[in-house]
């Protein structure tokens, strides 16, 4: 399996990795336990639904998660923010 990051969530996790470094770690921590183990239960993967269905998401904290969707043999990771971010309509 690999992982590819999208334009905008490279560009998001840039602006991160100036604003809140420790966040950033733990972005990068969360894609390495991603990588092991993609169902690992801390990062309580899950599929979307409704007008988002056909992807996925993990959590990096309580409040931000990354959604991917799969393109075999790929994981394509499109946006990063917090849960109002990323499901808004």
């Amino acid at each position: 399996m690999k992982i590819k990051l999208s334009p905008e969530v490279i560009q998001n996790l840039k602006k991160l990795k100036q604003k809140d470094r420790k966040l950033f770690d733990r972005v990068e921590k969360q894609l390495a336990l991603f990588l092991q183990n993609p169902k690992h239960p801390s990062l309580r993967t899950h599929k979307l639904t409704g007008k988002i269905e056909n992807r996925w998401s993990i959590s990096i904290t309580k409040s931000i998660r990354m959604v991917y969707v799969i393109q075999e043999p790929t994981i394509y990771f499109v946006a990063i923010g917090t849960h109002d971010q990323i499901y808004r309509p």
